[in-house]
């Protein structure tokens, strides 16, 4: 479904290749309106805010939204899991799921970045991709509702997944978050000794902020 791939890019880092292309991006979601019900009227704050500023002021707003902001992180295990040993159990888990549909992840990213399973899900038949949506759903409505109390038009997104979802999205307590630029997650043992078949061993993998974005945070000031 090509709804979750202009969903994906939305919440991606701002970059000019398809920030250009909003106009199409909205005739996407024009033409699979019967599975996205009103996704473009409940985008088009996004989309205006998008349309009139500069791409250096949609990079610092996206900064200043998510990566200022560990409570909007787009990570969705950090939600649920925090910094507890079950979400590297849980990493291993997906990592495992997207190659079994053949998806090669970014190494800027973790696999519960929230743009990488959209994108994971537009590869999926429709069916598939949203019960994968179900599972989630819990998750992407408390990042929604977070983002919302602050009043980012990109709470609309997240509106828009838990309009599709085939099933109702169910409250979750807040989980502390930590920033996440020079986080540190190990993929190893989970919490009943067993390792994952995925890995005979730990592995450890590092997550930095992009050197772009970083730009974009130091030449942002306040947002």
């Amino acid at each position: 479904m090509k709804t979750f791939k202009v969903l994906s890019l939305l919440l991606s880092y701002p970059q000019a290749e398809w920030v250009d292309e909003l106009d199409l991006m909205e005739s996407l979601l024009a033409d699979e309106k019967e599975q996205n019900g009103a996704a473009q009227a409940q985008l088009a704050d996004l989309f205006q805010a998008l349309r009139a500023q500069t791409l250096l002021e949609s990079e610092q707003t996206y900064v200043g939204t998510f990566d200022r902001n560990p409570s909007h992180s787009l990570h969705l295990f950090e939600h649920i899991h925090g910094e507890s040993r079950d979400r590297g159990s849980a990493m291993v888990n997906l990592i495992e799921e997207y190659r079994k549909h053949g998806l090669d992840m970014d190494a800027d990213e973790l696999p519960d970045y929230v743009p990488l399973f959209l994108e994971y899900l537009s590869q999926l038949a429709d069916q598939d991709a949203l019960n994968m949506l179900g599972e989630a759903v819990d998750v992407l409505a408390l990042i929604g509702r977070k983002l919302n109390g602050n009043h980012s038009p990109y709470h609309n997104v997240f509106a828009v997944l838990e309009g599709m979802s085939p099933v109702a999205a169910q409250a979750l307590p807040d989980v502390p978050v930590r920033e996440m630029e020079e986080t540190i997650i190990q993929f190893g043992p989970s919490a009943d000794g067993t390792d994952p078949l995925l890995v005979p061993k730990p592995q450890t993998a590092y997550v930095r902020m992009p050197q772009s974005r970083k730009a974009a945070a130091a030449a942002g000031g306040a947002i």
